[in-house]
């Protein structure tokens, strides 16, 4: 039997108490974790998108999930609301300096997981079936 070889990985300080709320990592993995976040982040890293578009790209999404996951990730700096004043007000939205930084992370996660779907669903299949006949 041969050991996989496993990538150097920095060694992380650890965050200490579930409520210690200044850790980086927790901060990055609460936004991270959130359902639609990636989406929208993947959404955007093709470039600057109005509400609509991004709503009809991020199919299954709410108004309200939408508007929520927008506005945190813009709470977070990671993208910016531009509104110009028209009537209607336009409203476009794009990735920050730190957005765009985020985006390169979680690409890797997106390319991780269309590779790895099938052969995800199938050990499910697998798991799921064990227990049965």
């Amino acid at each position: 039997m041969f050991a996989a070889t496993q990538p150097e990985i920095e060694t992380l300080e650890p965050c200490g108490t579930p409520d210690h709320g200044d850790c980086g990592l927790r901060l990055t993995l609460d936004r991270l974790g959130e359902k639609w976040t990636v989406m929208a982040i993947a959404e955007l890293s093709a470039g600057p998108r109005r509400y609509r578009e991004i709503e009809r790209a991020l199919s299954g999404v709410t108004q309200r999930m939408l508007t929520l996951t927008l506005r945190r990730l813009e709470r977070d700096g990671l993208v910016d609301r531009h509104v110009e004043p028209t009537n209607p007000p336009s409203v476009t939205y794009s990735l920050t300096p730190r957005g765009l930084g985020f985006s390169a992370i979680t690409a890797g996660l997106v390319e991780w997981s269309r590779e790895h779907k099938e052969a995800i669903l199938s050990s499910r299949e697998a798991y799921d079936g064990r227990g049965k006949g």
